[in-house]
């Protein structure tokens, strides 16, 4: 059955009921394929490196795929000390952050009540107050802390049984791709396939550059400004930079508030004004140049995928659906009936603006009236 002639109507059912069929699985296998995906996208990113150990070097499958795993778990190592002893050293900052918050925010109601002559005295003690008991509250912190890591834990050890299978039996998995399709379409479903890892490959290589970029930039812009944790803010700007729109905005908000218990309320206006320009170099300089404008998600599906990934897998599912987007993007531009889809997803398009040129002949060719 060609599925291209059938009627409009029955092509569209079969479309949502996909959809809401693989959006129950996605769900359902949330604790699988979430670290399943991740672990796939870190093996387009180490693909190079085993391909050049195996048949440069002329080292076994299984020694690449060890070497590869060893780099991958020193990455991993250096990010968890990291951010484990930048987090060791905000903790014992806290009550001198809460001291210092409430101090700004008294001054700050002062100034309130003095220049619009409003009493806001109660507003402002329960304001205090939860901020309180939000930085004092180490019960709700330590076992916040202690059930991410015990997810994380899980996560991180599925993740990289994944990331070993996937490079040592990469060759299978392609030739499963391959040989599923019937005899006539097995060249064209290589050459997509070819194209998919090429294209992914570039695509996640280019996220990793903008994320290292991004980071840069802000913890720059912090340091300048002299907020306190410039550098933990910037690398953590540059990962949530990951999620379009929603991640540079949560991350200035965590900035603005450290800058506002560390600094003067002046420094906060001074440190937005640094993300726009640092959002702005990012989406106008950084990502065409390192990403490319091929696998540009529009904003519209952007934010909807990342309503679904976070209702589907949470966290995890928020960071991991824009590149899933893109991988699904490519997909669509290169099978056949399925190019208009990918364009919805993509840009649009900017119409060529060059004038078209018209040459006046000078041959005239004259005809006799009747």
């Amino acid at each position: 059955m060609n599925l291209l002639r059938l009627p409009f109507l029955v092509k569209l059912t079969l479309i949502v009921v996909s959809i809401i069929g693989v959006g129950y699985l996605l769900a359902l296998g949330e604790s699988i394929l979430a670290p399943f995906f991740l672990a796939f996208l870190m093996a387009m990113i180490f693909l190079p490196f085993a391909n050049f150990l195996e048949y440069k070097l002329k080292f076994p499958r299984s020694f690449s795929t060890i070497f590869s795993v060893m780099i991958l778990l020193i990455v991993l190592t250096g990010l968890i000390f990291f951010f484990g002893s930048q987090i060791t050293s905000f903790s014992k900052d806290i009550p001198q952050l809460t001291e210092q918050a409430t101090h700004v925010f008294n001054d700050l109601q002062k100034w309130v009540s003095r220049t619009f002559n409003v009493n806001i005295d109660e507003q402002f003690t329960y304001l205090d107050e939860g901020v309180k008991k939000l930085l004092s509250s180490t019960g709700i912190i330590l076992g916040f802390t202690l059930g991410i890591f015990s997810t994380g834990l899980g996560f991180l050890v599925f993740f990289l049984l994944f990331f070993i299978f996937i490079l040592n039996y990469r060759r299978i998995l392609n030739n499963f791709i391959v040989n599923v399709f019937s005899e006539k379409h097995k060249a064209s479903v290589q050459e997509v396939v070819s194209e998919v890892r090429i294209m992914t490959k570039r695509y996640i290589i280019g996220l990793c550059l903008q994320v290292i970029i991004v980071s840069i930039l802000t913890t720059i812009v912090l340091t300048v400004l002299d907020v306190k944790y410039a550098v933990l803010l910037g690398v953590l700007t540059g990962l949530l930079n990951v999620i379009p729109y929603i991640g540079i905005f949560i991350s200035l908000l965590i900035s603005c508030f450290i800058a506002f218990a560390t600094n003067t309320p002046s420094t906060c206006i001074y440190v937005a004004i640094g993300y726009v320009i640092v959002h702005a170099i990012d989406g106008n300089i950084i990502l065409p140049f390192v990403v490319g404008s091929k696998v540009k998600i529009n904003a519209l599906f952007s934010f909807i995928g990342i309503l679904v990934g976070e209702h589907l897998w949470g966290i995890s599912g928020m960071f991991l659906c824009i590149p899933a987007i893109a991988i699904i993007k490519i997909i669509f531009e290169r099978v056949e009936g399925l190019q208009p889809w990918g364009k919805l997803l993509g840009e649009e398009e900017k119409p060529d603006r060059k004038k078209k040129k018209y040459k006046i002949s000078k041959n005239i060719t004259l005809k006799e009236m009747d």
